[in-house]
């Protein structure tokens, strides 16, 4: 079964002038103040309304994928797993964060244990058809259905998204780069470089 990555739409995204990741000092591109998202109405498998200011206070990664998936939504889930690690007790201050596009076969029971089988802080949310659709859009996510023998498999984007703990969207994280270029880059998140005196004394 062969699956596309759809990372070609960070072409697409909203990118701020002038806030080009190489200046920034993160890995990861650098979407700060863009327009993307910047919240879902979805909900978590217990039912009750879910939303992404629930994790104000936390660095929130936000990955959109589907339980079926073979390769690219274990392969980031497990990613997430060692970022946490490598935050060491700034681990949990990380909340992660998993949007099926598959809402006809991801259950709440199927997506509890999915979840767990990485991190039992890890939480899933859901939709119906048209409330997924609509997360996907504000996030730029494509997504969609691609016939596979009897059944069927998805191509979606492979991005994640990191959130600072204001729960403004800050970063998006290409699959290829290291849990540990990740991490990096949510301490910087969590822990701003200040400006020197002289860069302070410049554009005064």
């Amino acid at each position: 079964m062969q699956r596309r990555l759809f990372i070609s739409s960070l072409a697409a995204l909203p990118f701020v002038a002038g806030s080009a990741h190489a200046a920034s000092g993160f890995t990861a591109i650098d979407i700060t103040g863009s327009a993307i998202g910047p919240d879902y109405q979805l909900f978590y498998t217990n039912g009750k309304p879910a939303a992404l200011r629930d994790f104000k206070g936390k660095l929130v990664l936000l990955f959109f994928g589907f339980t079926q998936c073979p390769d690219v939504c274990p392969t980031a889930l497990a990613r997430a797993v060692e970022i946490k690690r490598l935050l060491g007790a700034d681990g949990d201050k990380l909340q992660v964060v998993f949007v099926t596009v598959d809402p006809e076969r991801d259950t709440a029971p199927l997506l509890n244990d999915y979840m767990r089988a990485f991190d039992p802080s890890f939480v899933a949310v859901r939709g119906n058809l048209d409330q997924t659709a609509k997360a996907a859009k504000d996030f730029k996510i494509f997504y969609r259905k691609v016939p596979s023998g009897s059944s069927y498999t998805m191509d979606h984007t492979a991005l994640t998204y990191a959130f600072d703990t204001s729960g403004k969207i800050r970063l998006a994280m290409k699959h290829a780069e290291t849990a540990q270029q990740c991490a990096d880059d949510l301490r910087l998140l969590l822990n701003p470089k200040q400006e020197t005196g002289f860069l302070k004394g410049l554009f005064k």
